[in-house]
């Protein structure tokens, strides 16, 4: 029998404009300041989730979601929710305004990235599931990130490290 726990509603509920935003990354110096304006509020911890991460994120005007990149294991999905963000890709830049969505799904080697080119801030949903291992790509830059056990490790390309 499946030992099931109740837990109250108002634990399931997020105002997530109202819950702290990570502003800070992850990348090593000096990548870590491709996304400076980039702030994520972070769902899915407010609310228990932990087979998928759900993180609404504020992007403000000049600001990039991330360096170019692709998962080897990981589906990735962005729906905006307010303004107009430009998704990078190898295919070149198309505008994602207010209700649109665009999915990444593992192993497509085609890179992305949102770019706030606009005067206003961009609000988007990213979504995404939690391997506990696979290889980050980021064809633009001399960066690779290995994620083993659910935690990243960031190399140069070549498996040096970073000073």
């Amino acid at each position: 029998m499946v030992e099931a726990k109740i837990i109250p509603v108002h634990n399931l509920i997020v105002d997530p404009k109202k819950e702290k935003p990570d502003s800070g990354s992850v990348y090593p110096s000096p990548f870590d300041e491709l996304v400076r304006g980039r702030h994520r509020h972070r769902l899915s911890p407010a609310i228990g989730l932990t087979k998928f991460g759900v993180n609404l994120v504020q992007l403000e005007p000049g600001a990039r979601s991330s360096a170019r990149h692709w998962h080897t294991e990981q589906d990735e999905f962005v729906f905006i929710v307010e303004g107009t963000a430009t998704l990078v890709t190898d295919d070149g830049n198309v505008e994602l305004n207010e209700g649109m969505s665009a999915g990444f799904p593992a192993g497509n080697a085609n890179g992305h990235q949102l770019y706030n080119q606009t005067t206003r801030t961009v609000w988007y949903l990213e979504v995404g599931d939690r391997p506990q291992s696979e290889k980050v790509i980021y064809p633009d830059i001399d960066m690779a990130n290995t994620v083993t056990k659910g935690k990243p490790h960031f190399t140069k390309k070549n498996g040096d490290e970073f000073n």
